[in-house]
């Protein structure tokens, strides 16, 4: 930093009325005093934005962990869900073509009689595997429920969560006209 020498000063010094040391002295005291007065405001403020900034960079950093523990947790639940899937699915060997839809695509599995029955009686579901469907003894799905609801296909064991409105009149209608579950296509 360059010396700042006023002309006074300067004339002072040549004068030899001064010493080098006293305007140096008087130099500094009157650079401190500017930093008390105004210029004390500039680097608080710079501070307390600094912290501001620190700050919202902590919370950030807080909500990205928070987000990355939630997202590594779902990935566990599901491939919780697939394991029960792979360890639990019964075999299939019907004949009987058990229609349903999935995604508002309609899909067809193979099983037995015996099958079809506790399909539509809620004690078998159907259950998203991978590319293809899978049937699960009620418990299963249960387990399968809690870690990953999406994939439940069918599950005719389940209260029916559509909703009928009540100021639709055609709705309320043929609300009492009900589908039965086991009805082939």
């Amino acid at each position: 930093m360059a010396k700042a020498i006023n002309p006074l000063q300067e004339q002072l010094l040549k004068a030899g009325l001064v010493k080098k040391s006293k305007v140096a002295q008087v130099a500094r005291e009157q650079a401190k005093a500017r930093n008390a007065k105004g210029g004390g405001a500039g680097p608080s403020e710079i501070e307390l934005e600094a912290q501001r900034a620190r700050a919202e960079k902590a919370e950030r950093d807080r909500a990205l962990e928070a987000e990355r523990k939630a997202q590594a947790q779902r990935r566990e639940l599901q491939a919780q869900a697939r394991q029960i899937v792979r360890d639990r699915k019964l075999p299939r060997s019907g004949e009987l073509e058990y229609r349903f839809t999935a995604g508002g695509v309609i899909r067809t599995l193979l099983v037995d009689e015996d099958q079809r029955r506790k399909l539509a009686s809620g004690a078998l579901v159907i259950v998203a595997a991978g590319e293809g469907y899978e049937l699960l003894p009620r418990v299963a799905a249960d387990q399968v429920r809690q870690r990953d609801e999406s994939m439940i296909v069918v599950d005719h064991g389940q209260a029916s969560t559509e909703a009928i409105d009540p100021d639709d009149e055609d709705a309320a209608y043929y609300a009492q006209f009900k589908v039965p579950d086991d009805l082939m296509w």
